[in-house]
């Protein structure tokens, strides 16, 4: 198998990629398969470093209409991204891969606190740290996290698993006919709205020249591809 372009990698994957057909919850069958996967990946070498959402289980702003205000429904959301990351762990260990488990919120009964260079260390002995509670404050996005985490961790690139094949002039749901964007920049992505992900995660990533790779995570062997350089997805990078 081809040697992995990169070295070292944040992927940032969204709670909802793990959400069963029907309610929320997670899918232990396509959580399997993307724990296959990231195994394939760990086995070429390459150090991963992975942020998870939490959107199969909460959304910090869905009850705010009727409940909770804004700041506690994100820690709500952030503690749903604990849930998920700890299940990616237990997978992941079953398959015979080591993984550690960081949160931005302390919990010490169930992971590690958030330490930089504790972080590097796991990842420097081969590793795969997992990353919840996002950045254990509210009004940021757990795409802002995957941004953060990949510059403190000197990845070379951020992976954002999606449903969709990359960014498109328009949902492709809604509009067979939309165009893929093979390659984009920062600047591209702010200016016309395409919601890569959002503007704070574009904007650090720009400021510290970290392309990002937007792809479809449920085509089989779609990280690997991504690993190794191949054509895949959205790339965003430069100006």
């Amino acid at each position: 198998m081809p040697s992995p372009a990169y070295k070292r990698v944040l992927l940032k994957l969204s709670g909802q990629a793990l959400q069963p057909r029907q309610g929320l919850g997670i899918d232990f069958a396509t959580l399997g398969a993307f724990c296959d996967e990231i195994v394939e990946a760990h086995d070429l070498g390459t150090e991963l470093g992975l942020v998870v959402g939490g959107g199969n289980i909460y959304r910090g702003t869905q009850g705010v209409p009727e409940g909770p205000d804004r700041p506690t429904g994100d820690y709500i959301g952030m503690l749903a991204t604990v849930i998920n990351a700890l299940a990616i762990q237990a997978m992941l260990e079953n398959k015979g891969v080591m993984t550690r488990v960081m949160t931005a919120i302390e919990m010490r009964g169930v992971a590690e606190p958030y330490i930089r260079r504790r972080a590097l260390r796991h990842l420097e002995k081969g590793r795969v740290v997992i990353f919840g509670a996002g950045t254990g404050n509210p009004f940021f996005t757990t795409d802002t996290a995957a941004a953060l985490r990949a510059n403190e961790m000197g990845a070379e690139i951020l992976f954002k698993a999606t449903k969709v094949d990359g960014v498109y002039d328009a949902d492709p749901v809604k509009v067979p006919s939309a165009t893929l964007y093979r390659e984009l920049s920062y600047t591209e992505a702010l200016s016309r709205n395409l919601r890569v992900m959002d503007a704070t995660a574009i904007s650090l990533c720009r400021e510290n020249a970290l392309p990002i790779l937007v792809f479809n995570l449920t085509k089989p062997g779609s990280i690997i591809k991504a690993l190794q350089g191949k054509p895949i997805g959205t790339l965003v990078k430069g100006d």
